[in-house]
């Protein structure tokens, strides 16, 4: 008789209400998975794209959401090593990797051409009872970090120590300019720019959220109508220079404001891109100047590691605006494409 458990399914694209509740077969196990049992999982923009329809490609739907999870083991596959039944963890975002192409065997494995997103094919996601995972995909919970520190340690402080650390690699005395200050990515980004050394400039468009990203770091806060070009405040606060690396959790909406804002020689990391729309460039804009465009994509495992070594220290608080069950993953939803939370919403199967 096939086990089953609760978690939340969306069949087909649409707004929040597509969510439902339901009972599904608990995940297939392969050799080398974990079975977890779900203690929280993290309400990300990702899901947010991957429900509505705005990020389409490699989403195989019917899916259950969810990428940021943290529980304990129930079961372990045969092929498995170094994990027991009982054990604390918390995942990277990904489902599975082949594990032997140049970038799994480079700690790439971000860009692995056989991975899977967890939460974006099938219904084996984080918005459930139970969720199953490789375990190269999979690191131990450092002792005194909560479940709900370790859920969004991986995506919302990971990609952002991959985006400010290794792809931006901020120096000491640098101005850094961090957009969707507020957000789940961004806040996190502002405290690890100031624990690189840089003077942290943040936008947002809350005037609520303000106080908080100051106490996370920025040096500077500044307070934007969405659509508003900024790059005249952020030229006021580096003397007329510009921000040597831009953190960008936002994407379209805020790209010619943020290009505006780039010093002679700058790095600009995109991170998130919170829309479905395209922009216009003319590239001499940006060799003329030097400027280099990358990327952050996801966290991998020695990120991870490394992230959580980070909140164990103390050395970066990992931002959670409250706790809901799977029943109101629906409002949680609401509340992070609204913009209203601050940080990080965690879903808890067992509320």
């Amino acid at each position: 008789m096939t086990q089953t458990m609760r978690a939340v399914v969306v069949e087909a694209p649409g707004g929040p209400e597509v969510m439902y509740l339901r009972n599904v077969p608990i995940p297939d196990m392969r050799p080398t998975d974990l079975l977890i049992r779900v203690e929280s999982c993290g309400v990300c923009f990702h899901d947010v794209v991957t429900r509505n329809g705005v990020l389409r490609r490699g989403i195989k739907m019917p899916v259950i959401p969810g990428h940021e999870v943290s529980g304990v083991v129930e079961k372990i596959g045969p092929q498995v090593f170094g994990f027991k039944p009982g054990d604390r963890v918390t995942t990277t975002q990904r489902r599975h990797i082949c594990g032997h192409c140049m970038y799994c065997r480079s700690s790439r494995e971000t860009s692995c051409n056989d991975r899977e997103f967890l939460g974006d094919i099938g219904l084996n996601g984080g918005y459930a009872e139970f969720v199953a995972v490789q375990q190269d995909g999979v690191c131990h919970i450092p002792q005194g970090v909560t479940f709900n520190q370790a859920a969004i340690t991986s995506c919302a402080i990971g990609t952002e120590l991959n985006a400010v650390r290794d792809v931006g690699k901020v120096k000491m005395g640098e101005k850094v300019l961090v957009t969707g200050a507020g957000g789940g990515l961004g806040v996190h980004g502002i405290q690890l720019g100031k624990l690189a050394g840089a003077y942290v400039i943040a936008v947002t468009s809350s005037k609520e959220k303000q106080k908080i990203i100051f106490e996370n770091g920025a040096h500077e806060v500044l307070l934007v109508e969405r659509g508003e070009d900024f790059s005249g405040a952020v030229k006021e606060a580096t003397g007329g220079n510009g921000v040597d690396v831009v953190i960008d959790n936002v994407g379209s909406p805020t790209f010619e404001a943020t290009r505006r804002s780039l010093a002679m020689g700058a790095r600009w990391i995109f991170v998130g891109q919170v829309t479905g729309d395209f922009v216009k460039l003319n590239p001499a804009q940006l060799f003329m100047r030097d400027i280099s465009i990358m990327s952050a994509k996801s966290t991998s495992k020695k990120q991870l590691q490394d992230a959580l070594d980070l909140v164990a220290r103390g050395d970066i608080k990992p931002i959670i605006t409250g706790e809901m069950s799977l029943e109101h993953a629906s409002q949680a939803h609401s509340d992070v494409e609204a913009g209203r939370s601050t940080g990080r919403i965690i879903l808890k199967p067992g509320l």
